[in-house]
């Protein structure tokens, strides 16, 4: 016997590292799963497939291999289960280069059909070899180096992910390697190789239908929402899945009662007492998935950077490590059943500790004191009562098939729970970024732009003025005011990119204030680019239009040019008028003045004919007088017509001065019309005015001239007449008296001509006083159009001015636009500010609404414990059983 004890010794240290290296892989993943899920891009609900395809794995691969080393041989199918294991991680941690979370799941699966022939061989080698005295003990050290294991994983984890940088994760795997390959050589040596004689015929068939029916619970379940939970059963990602649960529970029975030796004996579940052990083995298996949630729970009440939650795991995995062997021992004393009840009380009073104490009082001290409890009824719970109860219940015979059974019943609990766990997590995860966003600063305010204010004044001012409307119409400055708040919704709502809303999700307690302002900067980013854009492109649309304004002024300016120099041409034309319209009252004056000698020389002549009368009287000498005074009076008509012909001459050339005065008002007119400047209209309407003057004037002195002409004409005639009378009077002169009558009548009517020349040469007066006041309305009209001329000028000027003010405003609009993103980023600047300052609120907040998860996670373990609790009165032992 001590020949045997130090092979076996060895033997057993190999199957025990065996297992540890298995247990290590769940617990060694739990401390990264979050970091593993953030790099490889998914969701925490569908991150925790990482751990429940291992369980669900491992638990298809415990039949397999089972009947494997049944019929091979332990040893040949254990070591080829730790190769298995070996591969598998090394595939694992490559999964990162090649950044495929689809590798990881293959692999991990790997891992676990490995990992699946490790712990039921071992326990079933260690179980039928170790004698019965002793087996309590043996069993107990198995459980408690797979509870130590899977509970110091998380510790192990976080040591490498401290050692190795948090995101290089690969190497959480890569320890498993080294390990694999120091079994399978030491093993192949050292182990030895037991068999069945009779095995049965592996069931295919049935394995397969069970990781079906399983594959499709989980995944059903891993859909639910089970805060929703009637709307969420609708969902075709749940409902067709428990549908094909359902459908295949009866075709997995009736493949089990007609396969030769079943993965999953049924015969157990109709003995009331193996059923119920089963039963607490799923809850067993159930409550341990509890530990998965341990690193992040600690992480959150301690306010600890995702990874390091593993280090307090070594706590929980010491008070497993003594409640394990220490189960084992009291199992052989006082029962399985006793040491069951103890361990899910306790583990029932660690739920309660988690619910009540570390939620509400965060710290070391309720953290610590609570991981002692789970440790120590995790000990109890996972280590040798269960596997006792099984190997009590069932014939030695069955013992391989018996504890394979209980191990996958447990593994289905373990598969299972973290499924349904995860998604209170999940839930409180969502619930996370609502409650963060309420607490967020819901406005950016950029800083004031420069000139924002003046400029939107004078462009006020500039369109209120009149003189610049037209030019303005249709220019609108930007609204600054309106575009420098920015509202930020970090609610993700469609709005946030699948990554940002990870973040937020798969956040901790010690980066939310750090991933909120990544939230917060990628929103203000999305959002100020347009912003800036609009900003930008109004002030520049407006330096646009106010080229385009100042083209129009400087437009308008060239035609005010134009109409003030036309203008100029149309006062020098009317200054040539008016010089005219001089000569023509001068010329006039001069006719008058030859009226009036002509007027004298008729009153001469009249004279003369009185005379001659006088002479004819008294005889032949006074008709000789009388003829020379008909001479001088003819000399006197010659006189009278020069003077008629002097003021129609003035006459005539006050009509062509008219003429010409009208032609030049006419051509001013004409250039003023066409300058098409509405300033100009009154200038054109007085233009218009005057000429209308001149001509009815012109109209009036060509009338005027009509009785001078005919006047001249008879004057003409009279003169011949008189010569015909001197001739008649030369001759009649013997006949005295008939010429001295004759000469009466004559002189009668040179009287009645002189009268006449007397009204003609008002006439004229008349006429040149008409002319005078033409020159003097046109003096006025030229003073006038000189006024308008000098008040255009001073609107050029003003002109000049607003192109001066138009091209300062660009400058001013330059400045703004480039001092957009500059204000936008102390804009940004300000909010992390602000943020930075919420920082305690918002951990708080994060703090507490995750607890919320933690809070109905652990409530589901502690009901898990109740009902384990509940389950033991009712297992039955054999009468000789403890």
């Amino acid at each position: 016997m001590s020949a045997r004890r130090p092979r076996w010794a060895l033997a057993m240290g190999l199957y025990l590292l065996g297992i540890f290296m298995g247990a290590i892989d769940t617990g060694i993943v739990t401390p990264a799963r979050t970091i593993i899920s953030d790099d490889l891009g998914v969701s925490e609900q569908l991150g925790i497939w990482m751990i429940t395809i291992y369980t669900l794995s491992y638990a298809a691969a415990i039949p397999v291999l089972g009947k494997l080393a049944d019929r091979l041989g332990r040893k040949p199918v254990y070591l080829f289960a730790i190769a298995l294991f070996g591969v598998g991680s090394l595939l694992c941690g490559l999964a990162q280069d090649v950044g495929s979370f689809g590798m990881l799941i293959a692999a991990r699966a790997i891992q676990a059909i490995g990992g699946g022939g490790i712990l039921p061989i071992a326990t079933a080698e260690i179980g039928t070899e170790v004698p019965e005295e002793r087996r309590g003990l043996a069993l107990g050290l198995v459980g408690a180096v797979f509870g130590i294991a899977n509970l110091l994983g998380a510790s192990a984890g976080s040591l490498i992910l401290d050692i190795a940088g948090s995101h290089d994760w690969q190497w959480i795997f890569y320890v498993n390697v080294p390990i694999a390959a120091l079994i399978v050589i030491a093993g192949w040596a050292l182990l030895p190789n037991h068999r069945e004689t009779t095995v049965a015929p592996l069931d295919l068939i049935g394995t397969a239908l069970l990781v079906a029916m399983i594959m499709s619970l989980l995944y059903g379940l891993t859909n639910i929402d089970f805060f929703d939970l009637a709307a969420s059963l609708t969902s075709i990602d749940v409902y067709p899945y428990l549908l094909a649960f359902v459908v295949l529970l009866p075709l997995f029975v009736l493949a089990e009662r007609r396969a030769a030796d079943p993965v999953l004996n049924l015969g157990y579940f109709t003995q009331a007492p193996i059923a119920l052990t089963l039963a607490a083995s799923f809850l067993s298996g159930f409550i341990l998935m509890g530990v998965v949630f341990v690193p992040q729970l600690a992480e959150n009440a301690l306010q600890l950077p995702s990874g390091s939650g593993g280090y307090l795991v070594i706590i929980l995995g010491l008070a497993s490590g003594v409640g394990a062997p220490l189960s084992g021992r009291l199992t052989d004393q006082f029962g399985p059943k006793l040491v069951l009840a103890v361990g899910a009380s306790i583990s029932a009073l660690a739920a309660v500790g988690v619910i009540a104490w570390v939620i509400p009082s965060p710290g070391y001290p309720s953290v610590i004191v609570t991981l002692i409890l789970i440790g120590l009824g995790l000990g109890f719970v996972i280590g040798s009562p269960l596997n006792y109860l099984m190997l009590r219940l069932t014939p030695a015979k069955q013992s391989n098939s018996a504890l394979g059974t209980l191990s996958l019943v447990r593994s289905i609990g373990t598969t299972l729970a973290p499924v349904i766990m995860v998604g209170f997590l999940a839930h409180a995860g969502g619930l996370v970024q609502d409650r963060l966003t309420a607490q967020l600063p819901s406005t950016i305010k950029a800083p004031e732009l420069p000139y924002a204010a003046t400029l939107q004044a004078t462009f006020d001012t500039w369109k209120a003025d009149d003189r610049f409307a037209e030019a303005l119409k249709g220019v609108e400055f930007p609204d600054l005011s309106g575009k420098t708040t920015i509202a930020v919704n970090t609610d993700g709502g469609g709005t946030l990119p699948d990554e940002l809303v990870t973040l937020l999700k798969n956040a901790d307690v010690t980066t939310i204030v750090a991933d909120t302002k990544t939230v917060a900067k990628h929103m203000f980013d999305e959002r100020t680019p347009s912003v800036i854009a609009d900003i930008q492109g109004g002030v520049e649309t407006g330096i646009d239009q106010l080229g385009t304004v100042d083209g129009k002024l400087k437009k308008t300016r060239t035609k005010m040019t134009k109409t003030i120099d036309e203008m100029a041409e149309g006062l020098d034309s009317m200054r040539t008028g008016l010089a005219k319209l001089d000569k023509t009252v001068a010329s006039m004056g001069k006719g008058i003045d030859g009226m009036t000698t002509g007027i004298a020389g008729q009153t001469k002549g009249i004279d003369g004919m009185t005379k001659a009368i006088a002479g004819m009287t008294k005889g032949i000498a006074g008709q000789t007088k009388g003829v020379n005074g008909m001479t001088k009076a003819i000399k006197g008509i010659d006189q009278g017509i020069a003077g008629v012909s002097k003021p129609l001459a003035g006459i005539d050339a006050g009509i062509a001065g008219l003429t010409s005065a009208i032609t030049g008002q006419q051509q001013a007119l004409a250039k003023l019309e066409a300058a098409g400047d509405p300033a100009l209209q009154p200038q054109i309407d007085a233009l218009k005015a005057s000429i209308a003057a001149n001509e009815a004037k012109l109209a009036e002195l060509q009338e005027q001239r009509k009785p001078l002409a005919a006047e001249l004409a008879s004057l003409k005639q009279q003169r011949s007449t008189l010569v015909t009378k001197r001739a008649a009077l030369v001759k009649a002169r013997a006949t005295l008296t008939a010429q001295r009558d004759a000469t009466v009548a004559k002189r009668a009517k040179l009287s009645a001509a002189r009268a006449k020349l007397v009204a003609e040469r008002a006439k004229l007066i008349k006429a040149r006083d008409g002319v005078l006041q033409a020159r003097t309305k046109l003096a006025a009209e030229r003073a006038e159009l000189a006024d308008a001329r000098k008040q255009l000028v001073q609107a050029r000027a003003d002109i000049d001015d607003a192109r001066i003010d138009v091209a300062e405003t660009v400058r001013e609009l330059t400045v703004l636009d480039k001092a957009v993103p500059g204000a936008f980023d102390q804009a940004l600047t300000d909010y992390l500010a602000q943020i930075d300052a919420l920082a305690p609120e918002l951990k708080q907040t994060f703090q507490s609404t995750l607890n919320e998860g933690f809070r109905d996670l652990y409530l589901l373990d502690g009901a898990a414990c109740l009902l384990l609790l509940g389950l033991l009165p009712l297992i039955k032992l054999p009468a000789d059983a403890p």
